[in-house]
């Protein structure tokens, strides 16, 4: 398997796009909690994945509302599930962990999900920025907290901020 990485800019600030065999795989923002060791990005080129690059563009211009990009999650069969469920949430909607939970079929397992969440490795196109705290609060976020309501901002669920 060949893996790449590239870096594009955003709003938010630098994009880490890294892809196995050309397919993304991870999208990481700077100083992103639970990111890969930089040699686990494998061979830095110019466009890892281009077609990401292109979605992310018009996603930030407001242009684009689901993505379409093929992405592989490698994950637990739970994290896929959750991850699965994160790609359900619509734009411009938010979810709690507890929805989210009960939208895969383990209604319980409201903590467990909170850690998939925080494990996404393909923050953005896999929206977990889309859930929120039971009391409709903002919780962490691996890109850090400005970066969620920025995105949470952008999709209309809030004041604007970095895209003002």
């Amino acid at each position: 398997m060949a893996v790449t990485h590239s870096i594009t800019d955003s709003p938010l600030g630098p994009l880490t796009l890294r892809a196995d065999d050309g397919v993304l795989s991870g999208l990481y923002m700077t100083e992103h909690r639970h990111g890969p060791a930089i040699e686990a990005l494998g061979k830095r080129v110019e466009d890892a994945v281009p077609a990401a690059r292109e979605e992310l563009t018009a996603y930030f211009a407001g242009e684009l509302q689901e993505f379409t990009v093929d992405v592989v999650l490698r994950g637990t069969e739970f994290q896929s599930r959750v991850w699965a469920g994160l790609r359900t949430i619509p734009f411009g909607a938010t979810w709690t962990y507890g929805e989210l939970a009960a939208a895969i079929g383990s209604p319980t397992a409201v903590r467990a999900v909170g850690l998939a969440n925080g494990k996404n490795p393909v923050s953005i196109v896999v929206p977990c920025h889309r859930v929120i705290g039971a009391n409709g609060s903002l919780t962490g976020y691996g890109g850090g907290m400005e970066r969620k309501r920025a995105l949470l901002d952008l999709e209309g669920r809030g004041v604007p901020t970095l895209f003002g």
